[in-house]
């Protein structure tokens, strides 16, 4: 509840409040404001302050936000990872996802090199990507930085973009990038309206429910690495098929 913007505007003793505050949610719950002055040795009135620049009218209505908070990110129970496997490969097997392969495979296998984009738990599978598309003959690398200097010709290279939510804005980006220098752009996210897959070629979405964990998105990557794997298998056909 405690915004980047909202932060960066604390003073000093506002920032011992909120570094009190965010160690001790359950307990500044059942506190009162002369409570929480004193275990923080702030003024009632640095509280006021506080509580105005965090978008609250006072402290009781900070404390309700924290208990509502606190009810929104308890434990949940995660879905078994069979359950997620089979949702996707139902969809595998129907040949879903066969064609768009078929596509990006041949990108692919005409272009001089492959570069996998990608950033968090994308990136890391973007750099498995490039590795996997490397040993079976075209060389591949991966990039996660959007500042990374991008100024050649990469007409003859094909992009293979990864996010989850397709809304990443330094993935979204780093392809943007990618794209005006002459790369062809393909995706593979879990929907369809997203940013990335509008500006790609070819995208691939999965549509797998997604899942998050207090504030970190779970969803299985499991698709991901299923069409990674076939995407090269298929464009190793294609190249010694020549």
């Amino acid at each position: 509840m405690f915004t980047y913007e909202h932060i960066l505007s604390f003073n000093e003793l506002e920032t011992i409040l909120y570094q009190y505050i965010a160690s001790n949610r359950e307990k500044v719950i059942h506190m009162r404001a002369r409570d929480l002055a004193d275990a923080t040795h702030v003024s009632p009135s640095t509280i006021s302050r506080f509580c105005r620049k965090v978008d609250c009218e006072g402290f009781a209505e900070l404390k309700a936000k924290l208990k509502i908070d606190l009810e929104m990110n308890k434990k949940k129970n995660i879905k078994s990872s069979h359950y997620t496997f089979a949702e996707f490969a139902e969809k595998a097997f129907e040949g879903r996802f066969e064609a768009d392969i078929q596509e990006i495979s041949r990108l692919a296998a005409a272009s001089k090199s492959v570069i996998f984009a990608g950033s968090g738990s994308s990136g890391i599978l973007a750099q498995y990507g490039s590795h996997y598309f490397s040993g079976l003959g075209k060389f591949s690398t991966y990039m996660s930085d959007p500042f990374f200097p991008v100024y050649d010709d990469l007409r003859e290279t094909t992009t293979i973009a990864l996010s989850i939510s397709g809304e990443h804005k330094h993935t979204v980006d780093l392809a943007g990038k990618l794209k005006k220098e002459g790369s062809r752009i393909v995706s593979i996210t879990n929907n369809k309206d997203c940013a990335l897959a509008k500006m790609s070629e070819i995208n691939i979405a999965y549509y797998i429910t997604e899942e998050r964990h207090h504030y970190t998105n779970i969803t299985t990557q499991l698709p991901v690495l299923y069409l990674i794997e076939s995407i090269a298998r298929n464009m190793h056909a294609l190249l010694h098929s020549r």
